[in-house]
């Protein structure tokens, strides 16, 4: 019977044990007051999905945008090129004659 402990050391045992227990729930609120709950991470992963699928579509019009205008660009160059030849080849005939 030495070894069993006295109802005053059981006492402090159980209140120590009731501390511990009320500081670690403690430190686990905290930490689950910083966590996301899972209804707002659905929610910005759709906002995020929508938003990246928008700057891929406004991506794909520049560059159809930037095409055409190339595309202008060269045409317009062409055309003042054609336009310019028969000057261009009376003004050489001319200075040769």
């Amino acid at each position: 019977m030495a070894d069993e402990p006295s109802n005053g050391e059981l006492g402090r045992l159980i209140q120590s044990l009731r501390d511990e227990m009320r500081e670690d729930l403690g430190n686990l609120n905290g930490r689950l007051d910083s966590f996301v709950s899972q209804d707002v991470y659905t929610i910005e992963k759709t906002q995020l999905g929508a938003r990246v699928t928008t700057l891929e579509t406004k991506r794909e019009q520049d560059a159809d945008r930037l095409v055409a205008t190339r595309r202008w660009m060269i045409g317009v160059v062409i055309t003042v090129i054609v336009a310019l030849l028969p000057y261009l080849a009376m003004t050489v005939k001319g200075a040769g004659a």
